[in-house]
């Protein structure tokens, strides 16, 4: 069993997510984590005769190897590591929702101080890409900035919501490092440098992210779910009902690969296998986990696995020797092993007697109805899938449709879209009984898991008694336009049965399945539309749009000139795909995040590398002039209300010299006068300050859907063009050109 190698209790509270190891002297390991108050404390047990002396810096009362790091606001994020190679030693960075700090601890110095509108939610340091400098990376509201050591922004784009995490990865195996950005609407995006190589949806909102090694890394969501990709396949993962505070990645058995460190709500640490997730070693603290990092904090050479819980305790645990290796895990881990392993040989045993008994059935000759209740079914019994969109009816909204039948039961589904009275989903075959079972096979329940559509990603299906039936409907309303694996397990027997035969299937739910195909006249043309030309033949637009959408079987697409039309089952609105002779592609649609996914797929599936558009929509363009407006609005309350209190800040030092003056000189009016001043303008700061609060927040709110829709208008393009978009949008907005964003909205540049 694997034991910390020093255990300290500090007196100080320590904040989730805000730990650091740094060597800010250059060679000694100090422990940086944000506490109470607006403070940064900075643990230093090698040099306890040191203290600091400085503006920001005090020594802490309570314990005389800590000192004390003033912000003055509450701390968001914060890392450490070299900012600037030259000085030798670690940067402490600091943020808060509105500013930037680069500390030098070692000479108690500001090496910038920025402000950052967009606030900066995580930070990682380190190298991106081919920029050569490190970069202190920020993610804040829909904003990804990088500084330099002078502070400096020398890296700035968008992305599709808050950030949440950070993490550089060298995801492509090219040598160099991709920025991984994981945010509120659940989606792992891979930057290289400002250009989005890959997304991965996940089911919740992205807490951490943490490199490992090569390509790999892991992943924690804000419903207690970790896991570990390599590239953009996952895996493992598993699920806890607590949350996952802090992951980290370290080798703790020595077997030269790491294993992935998480620190859970609850107080418990535990380091899981990278291959299978497979926990190796665990370990409970009082409280939760605050945060994990490494160093060495002994200063014997070794590096040790820190774990921080939010009370101040802090454990130290070197990796296992030889001698432990496997064997890192107390007796009490090993007995609940063999006791999960017994339950699953019981169970592999129960099976194998099933599948004798079903052997000897067949065997004997005809089944009678004994067998049949022991779930004796056909041999060649086959499970049938169909994927249908129900347009709904006055009781149930439009959904896609999931269908499953049995081959030996009275009917069958076979897809496409049945508007027949009593079969609004996939159409049904007739299918005789086999002559051996007289009685038809029926579904007693379906399990379905799937990410993203289902609460708690299961779904279970289990009809009454009396409405048992060879075949099952079951709707699917995918909140978001992605595909999605259904696995199936479909428990088949008879009436009669006590046992079922158990079919697992996997079914993949099409990207834009809450899409029905209507007729051309059936609506009017959207406004808006995006432009662009694919080389590629129609019949290769066919096969997307097959692959892609629900459509019926008996559909017939000719040659182009063509066009597609679909009707939303979320909220009624149109979709237009026409193709021409030449290649051209116009998509009409008033959604342009609608319009961004359909190009994206497009370019996915035809390996377009570079892919330049014109769009135009003009009631979202509306939408984001009003908000342009707004922004310039709040921009001006705020300047306004700074300088406010900036004279009453020079109004509070003046009142108060006179309320001195006059005490001195033993006039009590006087001071009573001044005092009851200072009074009315401590109300009057108090009621600017709520105002302040106020206004930051409307101003991050419109800030939000600017950088939005400068994602959303990149979304619209593919490779360079979308870069280039997205820097000359900035660009637009920092000269206070709105004519020229709306331009390179539209066309794609700001040139005429």
């Amino acid at each position: 069993m694997l034991l910390p190698v020093f255990t300290l209790k500090l007196r100080h509270k320590i904040n989730p997510r805000m730990v650091a190891v740094g060597r800010y002297d250059g060679t000694h390991p100090c422990l940086a984590a944000a506490t109470q108050a607006g403070k940064v404390f900075i643990h230093n047990p090698h040099t306890r005769s040191q203290h600091f002396r400085a503006p920001r810096v005090l020594q802490s009362p309570l314990e005389s190897d800590v000192s004390l790091l003033n912000i003055n606001q509450a701390v968001s994020c914060l890392t450490a590591g070299v900012l600037n190679p030259e000085l030798g030693y670690d940067t402490l960075l600091v943020g808060t929702q509105t500013n930037l700090l680069a500390y030098d601890v070692y000479n108690n110095s500001d090496l910038f101080y920025r402000e950052v509108a967009d606030g900066a939610n995580a930070i990682v340091l380190g190298t991106l890409g081919d920029i050569s400098s490190p970069l202190a990376i920020i993610g804040g509201n829909c904003v990804l900035q990088g500084f330099d050591r002078e502070g400096n922004d020398l890296f700035w784009t968008v992305t599709g919501d808050n950030v949440h995490s950070l993490a550089l990865c060298d995801f492509d195996s090219d040598g160099k490092k991709e920025l991984l950005v994981g945010s509120e609407d659940f989606d792992i995006r891979v930057f290289k440098e400002d250009e989005i190589v890959t997304e991965m949806t996940e089911t919740e909102i992205i807490t951490s992210l943490c490199p490992m090694y090569g390509s790999r890394f892991g992943y924690a969501l804000s419903n207690g779910t970790v896991g570990v990709y390599d590239k953009t396949a996952r895996y493992w993962r598993i699920k806890s009902k607590n949350h996952a505070v802090s992951i980290h990645a370290f080798d703790l058995d020595s077997d030269g690969v790491c294993e992935l460190i998480t620190g859970w709500s609850n107080g418990k640490v535990d380091a899981r296998s990278d291959r299978t997730g497979e926990v190796i070693f665990k370990d409970n603290f009082s409280a939760a986990i605050a945060g994990v990092v490494e160093g060495d904090y002994c200063g014997d050479g070794r590096v040790q696995l820190i774990c921080c819980s939010v009370d101040g305790e802090i454990r130290g645990y070197l990796p296992g020797s030889d001698e432990m290796r496997g064997n890192l895990v107390d007796t009490s881990v090993e007995q609940d092993l063999i006791r999960e392993l017994s339950q699953k040989k019981q169970n592999l045993l129960l099976e194998l007697r099933n599948y004798e008994e079903n052997a000897k059935v067949e065997v004997s000759g005809p089944p009678n109805e004994a067998d049949g209740q022991r779930g004796v079914i056909p041999a060649n019994t086959k499970l049938h899938t169909a994927l249908s969109v129900n347009l709904g009816s006055e009781t149930q909204a439009a959904h896609a449709e999931l269908c499953i039948s049995t081959s030996n039961g009275k009917t069958f589904c076979t897809g496409g879209v049945c508007r027949r009275p009593g079969c609004p989903g996939g159409r049904l075959s007739n299918r005789r009984p086999s002559p051996l079972f007289p009685a038809d096979t029926i579904i007693r329940a379906v399990l379905i898991f799937a990410e993203g559509i289902f609460l708690g990603e299961s779904h279970v299906v289990h009809p009454s008694l009396h409405s048992l039936s060879s075949s099952i409907r079951i709707p699917i309303t995918p909140p978001k336009d992605v595909p999605v694996d259904l696995h199936l397990k479909t428990f088949v027997g008879y009436r009669s049965s006590t046992q079922f035969h158990v079919f697992e299937l996997t079914r993949q739910l099409p990207r834009f399945s809450m899409y029905a195909l209507t007729s051309p006249g059936s609506a009017s043309q959207p406004l808006s539309y995006v432009n662009f030309t694919i080389a590629e033949r129609a019949q290769r637009v066919v096969i997307w749009l097959s692959q892609n959408f629900l459509l019926p079987e008996d559909t017939s697409i000719q040659n182009a000139p063509f066009q597609v039309c679909f009707t939303s089952l979320r909220n009624g609105s149109q979709l237009r795909i026409q193709i021409k002779l030449s290649g051209e592609i116009t998509v009409n649609t008033d959604d342009i995040d609608l319009a961004g996914d359909i190009i994206q797929s497009m370019a996915s599936f035809f390996a377009v590398e570079d892919l330049q558009v014109e769009a135009d929509f003009p009631a979202y363009f509306e939408e984001l002039r009003k908000v342009l407006v707004k922004v310039d609005e709040y921009h001006s309350v705020h300047q306004k209300l700074s300088a406010d209190m900036a004279d009453n800040s020079n109004l509070i030092r003046s009142l108060l010299v006179r309320a001195e003056d006059a005490r001195l000189m033993k006039d009590m009016k006087a001071m009573k006068n001044r005092y009851m001043e200072l009074y009315d303008l401590n109300k009057d700061l108090l009621n600017g300050y709520k105002i302040r609060c106020n206004n930051h927040t409307e101003l991050l709110g419109n800030l939000k859907a600017v950088n939005q829709a400068i994602q959303r208008a990149g979304r619209l393009r593919v490779g360079k063009p979308k870069s280039q978009v997205i820097a000359a949008c900035r660009d637009a907005i920092r000269s206070n050109s709105i004519s020229t964003l709306f331009r390179v909205m539209r066309v794609g540049t700001a040139s005429s």
